[in-house]
């Protein structure tokens, strides 16, 4: 195996976790942390689960399509 081989796979899997990081952070940034809890009413709570269960679904559809482009 060549210097330059290695290298790449090295910088890949560097790039893979950086990616991986600013995906996860972009989307639990977008879904929020909500209003706190005395200030929420149901309808917030219940929109917020909603959109935590959204964002964990994109999480997943994004390490998916990670997945499929290897």
């Amino acid at each position: 195996m060549s210097i330059d081989r290695i290298i790449n796979m090295i910088i890949n899997q560097i790039m893979r976790r950086v990616i991986n990081t600013g995906i996860n952070k972009g989307i639990g940034h977008f879904a929020g942390k909500g209003k706190p809890g005395a200030a929420a009413g149901q309808a917030d709570r219940v929109q917020s689960s909603q959109a935590r269960e959204t964002a964990k679904r994109a999480r997943q559809a994004a390490k998916l399509t990670r997945r499929l482009g290897r």
